[in-house]
């Protein structure tokens, strides 16, 4: 990890690099505090989303679970999700692999398993703390999630991170890693899972028609054929027509319904699906398509980000 300034802001580096057959191949991930330390409003969430998740964060206890692929920015939604919080007020504590970013009045301790200072065992030191909200920065393992759940179950919030396709499907993980589902559903508040897209550069972003193959690819978008919608073209301003990048999110609130089908131990993933949306859940796709239809994106950026793994 290097830390170089440009010009009055602050970017740390965080090198990687392999031997290959040419020699060495070396990839660098900026950390720019400036645009990573984001407030809620700032990440692209939709008003009922934003609601939604800001009612979790009031929550005295239980989990909220942050779900996406590798670089959809679930750290970015934690941090600030935490600088929500009124942390001089409360005691907020998180295990972290690595510490992104270092945040005020807040707690963060690095994992270290060469001492073994694992996720595990750095959450019970930390429950020693009398925290009031603890992070996780990632369910890895059976251990460190049957920690968290009692710690949501004895008066604390837990935030941790899952690599799922969707929200559904971050329920499925815990319950496929050994969670008992009558614990689950108990402590469960909720799930948010996200994709990151490119937005439209305004400064060339070009006006198209809905073609009948774009129609095809967002099954939902065949009642807007005709609509006019961006693409992207390429400016000094950006690149290739891109500038920034926001998320796509779904808010998955589990109700007495859902903590029925959880405490089953049986629920589909579209049963769960079928059960969120009766509740108000929008899709990740259909929050690009709402993107897509506002000139934010375009129908590529959804398509790529709506189809991509966790």
């Amino acid at each position: 990890m290097a830390r170089v300034r440009v010009g009055e802001r602050e970017i740390d580096i965080r090198v990687s690099t392999v031997p290959v057959a040419e020699g060495e191949r070396v990839v660098l991930r900026l950390l720019d505090r400036d645009s990573s330390l984001l407030p809620l409003e700032a990440l692209g969430m939709s008003g009922p989303v934003l609601s939604g998740f800001n009612a979790l964060l009031g929550e005295a206890n239980g989990m909220v679970v942050v779900s996406g692929p590798t670089g959809s920015g679930k750290t970015t939604t934690l941090y600030a999700a935490l600088g929500q919080l009124d942390a001089a007020r409360k005691n907020i504590m998180t295990i972290e692999d690595p510490i992104e970013y270092k945040l005020p009045d807040i707690g963060q301790i690095q994992v270290k398993p060469k001492i073994g200072l694992t996720f595990a065992g750095g959450l019970r030191h930390i429950l020693r703390q009398d925290p009031d909200i603890v992070l996780v920065g990632e369910a890895r393992d059976l251990e460190t999630v049957e920690i968290a759940i009692r710690a949501s179950l004895t008066g604390h919030l837990v935030f941790t991170t899952l690599h799922t396709n969707d929200a559904p499907g971050a329920i499925l993980r815990l319950l496929d890693m050994g969670v008992e589902p009558y614990l689950l559903a108990s402590c469960l508040k909720g799930v948010i899972a996200q994709r990151l897209i490119r937005q439209l550069c305004p400064d060339c972003r070009e006006e198209t028609d809905i073609s009948d193959k774009d129609a095809e690819m967002l099954g939902t978008l065949s009642e807007q054929q005709g609509k006019t919608v961006w693409r992207p073209k390429g400016c000094p301003n950006c690149l290739e027509g891109f500038s920034g990048r926001m998320g796509l999110f779904e808010l998955m609130l589990v109700d007495a319904e859902m903590q029925k089908s959880i405490r089953s131990g049986s629920a589909t993933a579209d049963e769960l699906r079928s059960l969120a949306g009766r509740s108000g859940m929008t899709g990740l796709q259909a929050d690009g398509v709402e993107k897509v239809l506002k000139g934010i994106t375009s129908l590529a950026e959804v398509v790529n980000a709506a189809s991509s793994n966790g």
